[in-house]
């Protein structure tokens, strides 16, 4: 009998102590440093897997480091994730399906995909909103109204949001709102939840 019980408590050890992460289906989140200041984001696999998976092929890929945030408005968002200090664009993979509709909002803090007209247009550029910009959620399935996915928030660094979406900017090459001193992605990857 006490063979028996030495046995369970031995299993259930186990399954507590190495189990938890996987088990509880904990959102990914992943460490995105740059020259102004570590940001933590947790991303919502749930509300959009495919937009997670994207991102995170990039970031395991290190496609981001060294790339900058080449548009920033204070009051509105900072975006990078697809160009180098220099404006030469990084190629990026296919266009991803726009998961806009997945009930989450583009509020302060939170992380969306950035994209073109097209509603599934969205590759690697990303943006993390400034304020509330309501304007940009998901209202109906035409290509006006479809908004822009949300994936993510901000859990740590918010400070240094801000710190980013105020930089003095200028226009580079035709492309407005480029921060003066570049504001670079040192580096993204995933860390323990």
């Amino acid at each position: 009998m006490s063979r028996i019980l030495a046995t369970l408590f031995i299993a259930g050890f186990f399954l507590a102590f190495f189990g938890t992460s996987e088990a509880s289906g904990a959102n990914p989140k992943v460490l995105l440093k740059t020259s102004k200041g570590d940001i933590t984001l947790e991303l919502f696999a749930d509300k959009a897997p495919v937009t997670v998976k994207n991102f995170l092929d990039y970031v395991d890929a290190q496609f981001y480091d060294g790339l900058i945030f080449h548009r920033v408005i204070k009051g509105f968002m900072i975006q990078g994730g697809g160009l180098t200090a220099d404006m030469a664009t990084r190629t990026a993979r296919a266009p991803i399906k726009n998961e806009a509709g997945n009930g989450l909002k583009n509020d302060r803090g939170t992380v969306a995909m950035a994209r073109l007209g097209e509603v599934n247009s969205a590759t690697c550029q990303f943006f993390v909103n400034h304020v509330n910009n309501d304007f940009l959620n998901h209202r109906d399935d035409t290509p006006e109204g479809f908004g822009y996915c949300v994936f993510g928030k901000v859990t740590a660094g918010l400070d240094v949001v801000d710190a980013i979406a105020t930089t003095p900017t200028m226009t580079v090459h035709g492309m407005k709102d480029v921060p003066r001193e570049a504001v670079t992605i040192i580096s993204i990857r995933r860390v323990e939840n």
